[in-house]
């Protein structure tokens, strides 16, 4: 069985379940940028957290909570799968059900995440999970066993569908073509790429300059936009500055299907400056955290 250590690095050479979700863009906190990145070794693994421990400590229970509500078996499967149809695809699946062509993955999430569990819905990063390693292992079916922390325990079922396996798995063909040619996937705008572009290239940095061809219709672009949302953020500030005339002095104010709020609030402030200079004989430096990042601007050349 291989340790935690092992298992990060064995999960660098294919795409897992976990990455399922990012690849095609259902996933808020990785895209295919952060999974190519992390494949190709460009950024560190994510670091072990409460969260993640928790969901490891827990899987046993998850899976003894589900063979009770279920009445199903199942048993604990620790290689690392993979099927000639889709090599690029690996599978570290949770438990394997007795007598069915069918696994089970064991969650373990917050409380904050309750709302996603509404009216037998649970979220599609789960979903495309399952629906991967119904393709790796061609399994019938998909069972899922969830925790919601100090509220429930909820269970589902993913039947096996030719369209939805196809589909997710000619995307991650597409994807890991990326890998093997050591070139990034399109840039999309959202943070989870900029956090690993800004890590990937942090750092040390090159002297001198370098020509830049065939941007310039996009540096056009960037900076048109950059205007617009100026332009924008006064336009919404305007419209609040009206609203604002409107309440006056009241919190609370109605308008047809709307209720606006400007409620007081208070805020204390640690004031750095002034206690420096209250306590002259305190050296604040230990207290401080120094962040280093590289500042991106466009002006005009000289």
């Amino acid at each position: 069985m291989l340790d935690h250590n092992q298992w990060l690095e064995a999960r660098r050479k294919g795409i897992g379940g976990s990455d399922a979700a990012a690849i095609i863009g259902l996933n808020p906190w990785a895209t295919p940028y952060t999974v190519w990145a992390d494949k190709t070794g460009r950024i560190p693994p994510k670091e072990d957290n409460e969260i993640m421990r928790q969901g490891r400590d827990l899987e046993q229970y998850v899976a003894d909570r589900w063979m009770q509500e279920t009445g199903k078996k199942c048993r604990r499967k620790t290689k690392m799968l993979r099927c000639s149809d889709y090599p690029f695809a690996l599978a570290n699946v949770d438990r394997w059900v007795v007598g069915e062509n069918a696994g089970l993955e064991c969650k373990t999430t917050s409380i904050m995440n309750l709302k996603k569990f509404k009216g037998g819905e649970f979220p599609e990063t789960y979903y495309c999970q399952c629906v991967h390693y119904m393709a790796v292992t061609g399994a019938e079916r998909w069972y899922l066993g969830v925790l919601v922390l100090s509220q429930g325990f909820h269970t589902f079922v993913i039947e096996r569908d030719e369209d939805e396996i196809q589909a997710l798995m000619d995307a991650e063909r597409d994807f890991w073509k990326y890998v093997e040619l050591d070139a990034p996937p399109p840039v999309d705008g959202l943070d989870p790429t900029t956090g690993a572009i800004n890590t990937i290239y942090a750092g040390d940095t090159e002297d001198g300059i370098i020509e830049i061809y065939g941007k310039e219709n996009t540096v056009n672009q960037y900076l048109t936009i950059k205007q617009r949302i100026k332009e924008l953020d006064i336009e919404k500030e305007r419209i609040e500055q009206q609203l604002k005339e409107e309440l006056q002095l009241y919190e609370k104010g109605i308008c047809g299907s709307y209720q606006i709020n400007w409620k007081g609030q208070k805020r204390r402030t640690f004031q750095v400056k002034d206690f420096a200079k209250d306590h002259p004989e305190i050296d604040l430096d230990r207290y401080f955290k120094t962040s280093e990042f590289r500042k991106f601007e466009i002006k005009e050349a000289k």
